[in-house]
């Protein structure tokens, strides 16, 4: 199944989720952006100077990672943290009050209670996923950084963009502090694919067919979140 330490210990676990699609209905950096952009309405224009990175995506020039930065730079670029702060504070509590499945909530609160370690493990950027994680009640947090030039956002992203096998690489390193555990892991995705494949116990949202058959011959239980 996979090269990590065994034998494994069933309790407490240690608990990986996804969030976009996993936990929360849609992406949540386009909303966190957008929110941004109409709080201050100077910066909605901004969003045309995103179009060549996004040509360039889509062309195979530019990875997700330079898109998901020139969006950050290009339309939240400049910004003070006291700014996106204030911004942060009200995002997190909308999105977790309309914007996240309550089967998500559910399953995050059954394992808190079981005393599992949880981390919220995420491509999207650390200006919202610490205070989302801390509001959720996970323990940790694993998420795409980006820069600053002092106070002052840069949105380039400052580390490698948390998706595909990067993911894996972050689940290996957790897991070597926390040797023995029995690992669970939430997703939605083909590239939750990776890291999925090197827990005890994988669970799919929503899977549609395809997902379904790539995911053959994982430990997978798939579910249907509302």
């Amino acid at each position: 199944m996979d090269d990590l330490e065994h034998p494994r210990e069933p309790s407490p676990r240690l608990v990986f989720f996804d969030l976009d699609g996993t936990i929360s209905r849609r992406d949540t950096l386009f909303g966190y952006v957008a929110g941004f952009a109409r709080r201050h309405p100077a910066r909605v224009p901004k969003f045309l100077a995103v179009l060549p990175a996004l040509v360039g995506y889509a062309l195979g020039i530019h990875d997700r990672g330079y898109l998901k930065g020139a969006l950050l730079h290009a339309v939240m670029g400049g910004a003070l943290r006291d700014e996106i702060q204030a911004w942060t504070d009200e995002y997190v509590p909308k999105l977790i009050a309309q914007g996240v499945f309550e089967d998500a909530l559910g399953a995050i609160r059954k394992h808190r209670d079981a005393g599992d370690h949880l981390v919220l493990m995420t491509a999207t950027v650390d200006l919202y996923v610490p205070e989302l994680a801390m509001a959720l009640g996970f323990d940790a947090y694993l998420c795409s950084r980006v820069s600053w030039r002092e106070d002052r956002l840069e949105g380039w992203l400052a580390s490698p963009n948390m998706r595909d096998e990067e993911k894996a690489s972050a689940l290996r390193r957790t897991v070597a502090r926390f040797p023995g555990r029995w690992l669970i892991g939430y997703g939605n995705s083909a590239p939750d694919l990776p890291h999925l494949k090197l827990v005890d116990h994988a669970v799919l949202i929503n899977a549609g067919k395809s997902l379904r058959k790539a995911a053959a011959g994982l430990p997978v239980e798939f579910q249907y979140w509302l």
